[in-house]
């Protein structure tokens, strides 16, 4: 192209850009939606009543929700909020980087396109969504079940899609708790991205890829076929791939990138079993090893979008980038590489590779975090911005304010105040005092029923699976045992003596108000929260912590205990003090990012 003409149409571009009012995109991940309040199309059972607001609810235990890394009721409420917040603030585009399901079920897939379709009706909201782990949960309809519904005597209640796989006696069989395959995900929820619009100005997928100038909304419909979206993953394995682009106002391109990627575990077996794939929790590491059709269609992507003057936008379920601020080495050096969920860390080929395809901006979701990482390679650089789940601590979606091709703008919205999140806790009350009569039983703490608001909510369902399953699965049981009990000075008195306080002018009695164990919980809420975890910590403590940091880098100590506190303090240090992750803007030609 001959430069004069190539240098008017970027000034034309520019120029389009300045006459535009900014872009904003939401992004809503691992929402983990279950409908409290669906129903079932082969049996008549609705929940159990709860006696505040007399209506049946389905419900899973508290139990359950301590010991898993998200919450699976009261994100009901803060999906609703989300979409309210959103409607109020006159966005309408919302992504959706996966999970937004809870394992695909048929009645909560329902529920959910319930809401949406009627978010898009009230408040002209268009949703884009991508898959994510969850949903589906393997390629292809499943029977499963879950055993930790709440039954009405307090005790657990076993749902399943077919006789004889529960472990719970108590138990109501329906087809709607099977976790869905692809086929039903893409039928149930097809107007939500999954396939083109009229209104949208440009659609496509990896297997049918048009050019704009040759772009037809009729061709997109037919290549939205399920059919028409499958591809080898595996030598004789054929498996769905969700993935699309779409133009969903004048300039913007979205790339929603499937990630899912199910590799078989048997090669004889049938490909049809569906249980016979790996799950698709690890993320991008397989992308670049079993779905090498992605990076290729990313470029092409890429390349159109240059050729005319569109900016892209990339979600996906899955991180790109490292999300643990450089602290990698140090949790394995501590942990062990399979502790942490590290297996999830995606290698740094993966932001390369997608680097070269020309990706300069990704959302995702997975890990349930507030995190933002960056690459640079051969001049170019990735963002990639992890957006928190509402169903864990921190919960916040993030909004993308697109001022020119250039700059962007991401501010995190935190959700601290949620209507009607305690609604359910009359039933938790039945549940606890069922619990209490099994000697057995660790009991979760009954204090979380005193939560005031969402954030407390969020805050305790963190500090209780920190103590019933974190420490317990992935923190060596002897250091544990031996660190649990120390207070601040009791650590700062094994790299420093008496006289050493004294002389740096240390006051070391400020140091007792707070035990190791407050110093792990903190560690977690910057891993889930980063720079937003300060607001929830004391800052004379983060000012003792960095004092202790300095302190045990300097210790010249080769026993065993004090080298693991060494990198603890470190691994706390990298976590607080990573990119801007609150609000920020991106500036891509000066290749550099800025908290505002």
């Amino acid at each position: 192209m001959n430069k004069g003409i190539f240098s008017f149409l970027l000034f034309a571009f520019s120029l389009c850009w300045a006459q535009q009012k900014p872009v904003q995109i939401a992004f809503l991940s691992d929402v983990h939606f279950q409908d409290l309040y669906g129903s079932f199309s082969d049996h008549d059972f609705r929940g159990i009543i709860n006696p505040k607001t007399g209506k049946p609810t389905i419900l899973r235990t508290m139990d359950s929700q301590l010991h898993s890394t998200r919450i699976f009721n009261e994100n009901y409420f803060a999906f609703l909020k989300a979409l309210d917040d959103i409607a109020g603030k006159g966005i309408k585009i919302v992504a959706m980087p996966g999970d937004f399901s809870d394992d695909g079920q048929a009645y909560n897939i329902r529920g959910l396109h319930k809401i949406l379709e009627k978010y898009h009706k009230r408040y002209e909201i268009n949703f884009y969504i991508t898959t994510g782990n969850h949903d589906p949960v393997g390629p292809f309809r499943q029977d499963a079940g879950k055993d930790d519904f709440l039954g009405k005597d307090g005790n657990p209640l076993g749902i399943y899609s077919k006789e004889n796989i529960g472990k719970i006696k108590n138990q109501i069989i329906t087809k709607d708790i099977a976790e869905s395959g692809y086929l039903e995900i893409l039928d149930e929820l097809k107007d939500f991205g999954f396939y083109p619009k009229k209104e949208n100005l440009f659609w496509s997928t990896p297997f049918n890829f048009q050019a704009v100038k040759n772009y037809s909304y009729e061709k997109a419909l037919q290549n939205a076929e399920y059919s028409k979206r499958i591809y080898e993953v595996s030598k004789g394995f054929s498996v769905p791939d969700l993935s699309y682009v779409v133009e969903p106002v004048k300039g913007i391109w979205m790339i929603a990138i499937d990630g899912n990627t199910y590799i078989p575990k048997n090669v004889n077996e049938n490909p049809d079993n569906s249980s016979n794939y790996k799950g698709a929790s690890i993320g991008y590491n397989n992308v670049l090893t079993n779905k090498k059709h992605l990076m290729n269609w990313v470029k092409k992507i890429t390349q159109e979008a240059k050729l005319n003057g569109k900016t892209v936008i990339a979600f996906t379920h899955y991180p790109m980038i490292d999300f643990n601020d450089g602290a990698t080495k140090e949790i394995e050096n501590v942990l062990g590489e399979k502790k942490w969920q590290l297996e999830r860390v995606p290698e740094e080929d993966v932001a390369k590779a997608f680097i070269e395809a020309g990706l300069q901006i990704h959302f995702a979701g997975h890990m349930h975090i507030n995190d933002t990482g960056i690459r640079n390679f051969r001049d170019k650089m990735l963002v990639n911005i992890q957006v928190p789940s509402l169903a864990a601590y921190l919960p916040a979606y993030k909004i993308l304010t697109i001022h020119s091709s250039e700059k962007m703008e991401i501010q995190t919205e935190v959700l601290n105040d949620v209507p009607n999140f305690d609604e359910l806790f009359p039933l938790y009350e039945k549940e606890y005092d069922a619990l209490k009569k099994n000697g057995n039983k660790i009991l979760w703490s009954k204090d979380i029923l005193h939560s005031e608001t969402y954030h407390d909510f969020m805050l305790f369902h963190l500090k209780e699976l920190v103590r019933l399953r974190m420490i317990p699965d992935d923190w060596p049981r002897d250091f544990i045992e031996k660190a649990e009990k120390l207070n601040g000075e009791d650590l700062l008195l094994l790299v420093q003596n008496k006289d050493q306080i004294k002389e740096s002018k240390i006051d070391s009695k400020a140091f007792q108000k707070w035990f190791f164990r407050d110093a792990l919980l903190d560690l977690y809420k910057f891993q889930s929260a980063d720079e937003l975890a300060k607001k929830d910590i004391p800052k004379e403590r983060l000012r003792q912590y960095h004092i202790l940091e300095e302190l045990f880098q300097k210790s010249k100590s080769q026993d065993p205990f004090v080298l693991q506190l060494k990198s603890v303090f470190k691994i706390l240090s990298l976590l607080s003090n990573g990119d801007p992750t609150d609000h920020f803007e991106i500036d891509l030609k000066k290749q550099e990012i800025k908290r505002l």
